[in-house]
């Protein structure tokens, strides 16, 4: 069994008007491998991979809890699953789609269920990835689509659909070049 990397995802609260610096900022701390401004309930969404878990913490309490312009996080650690999501297919098929719509989506879901949501999601082709967290959440997943009309009827059709699902909560990702002009 390969060594797997410990992952985290954090959703931000900033000061208003303080995205752009933010997510900048953000972009340029180790272990940090995505970041992007949302519309919804949170400002920022970031993923956070290392090889060990006390990484990460530090990483959360010591380093972005600590950053200017940050008024609140909530830290949604993976927990320990099999891997559903093969990244190669899920990567050629967003290079060949161009997909620019994107969002993350988290989950409530019925107690001991979240496994099954992670199943059923990945046979959901715009599912790029999905992880089982411990947190405010059970479950969180990021689409991906051409179109944001698609990426609507995933969600009202597909996600909010699936067994054992309880709430759901979109973060619809702010595109760079829209971020850029903010």
């Amino acid at each position: 069994m390969k060594n797997r990397l410990a992952k985290a995802y954090v959703l931000i609260n900033c000061n208003l008007g303080s995205e752009k610096s933010v997510i900048s900022s953000l972009q340029t701390i180790d272990h940090i491998t995505d970041v992007h401004g949302t519309f919804g309930l949170y400002d920022v969404i970031v993923k956070i991979e290392s090889d060990s878990e006390q990484k990460i913490q530090h990483t959360v309490t010591n380093v972005i809890r600590k950053m200017p312009n940050i008024q609140s996080t909530i830290t949604l650690t993976r927990s320990e699953d099999e891997e559903l999501f093969q990244p190669s297919q899920k990567l050629i098929s967003s290079i060949l789609g161009r997909n620019n719509v994107k969002a993350y989506v988290v989950f409530h879901s019925d107690k001991g269920e979240e496994y099954n949501i992670l199943k059923n999601l990945s046979h959901i082709p715009e599912v790029k990835e999905a992880d089982v967290v411990f947190g405010y959440y059970d479950v969180i997943c990021k689409i991906e689509t051409s179109e944001y009309k698609q990426l609507e009827n995933i969600i009202t059709k597909a996600l909010r659909k699936l067994p054992h699902v309880r709430t759901t909560m979109t973060l619809n990702v702010v595109t760079e070049q829209n971020l850029k002009s903010v």
